[in-house]
Parts: C-alpha cells; structure tokens; sequence
C-alpha cells in the first residue's frame, strides 16, 4: 500500500507543473485525495482535496485560481495542476488519502525560483 508522488522540479516563476500521485495496493475509487504543501520550515498544509466522484476544493487562496486537482480512477492516479507558479509555492508537495491516510510518501520537491 503506497503513493508515490513525482512531477516536481525547478522552474521559474509564472511557469507550470504537473504532479502526479501514484496509488497502488488498495482500492482507490472510493477514497478522496488530498495534496498537502510542506514549505521550507513550516508545517505541512493541506493544498487541494478531491473526493470519489469528482467533487474539488482548493484550500489555499493564494492558489485559488491557479491549482487544479484531478483524478483518473482508471489509472489510479491523482493529479496537482499548478500555473502561474510563484516563489511561494516553493516546497514539498506530498499525497494522501482520506479517511486513513497512509504512512507519508517521499514527496515530490518544488522550488520555484528566477
């Protein structure tokens, strides 16, 4: 039972990523995602959620408008949109489900950066 996340790097500010969650060893449809942000020195927070059928909400104002989660229940897949990247972004962006999250994964580093 894991998620690994991947998708992160450096990129300049206004540029884009794409995270993506991989889940595996349970079943995924029935669980909301969640992607959580872990900034240098600072607590991890909770980014953008998703439930079983779709349902989004995106947690920070400061990305409002620029993050978009997603999923493919097919793929077992979770997904992080994030546009109009700024130097605040920058962190640890780590993947879990809910209810019963599972043991934190390695997390996928962004630093956005000129």
């Amino acid at each position: 039972v894991q998620l690994v996340e991947s998708g992160g790097g450096l990129v300049q500010p206004g540029g884009s990523l794409r995270l993506s969650c991989a889940a595996s060893g349970f079943t995924f449809s029935p669980y909301t995602m969640r992607w959580y942000r872990q900034a240098p020195g600072k607590a991890r927070e909770l980014v953008a959620s998703i439930s079983s059928v779709g349902g989004t909400s995106i947690y920070l104002d400061s990305m409002k408008g620029r993050f978009t989660i997603s999923r493919d229940n097919a793929k077992n897949m979770t997904y992080l949109q994030m546009n109009s990247l700024k130097p605040e972004d920058t962190g640890v962006y780590y993947c879990n489900r809910i209810p019963s999250l599972l043991p934190w994964g390695q997390g996928t580093r962004v630093t956005v950066s000129s």
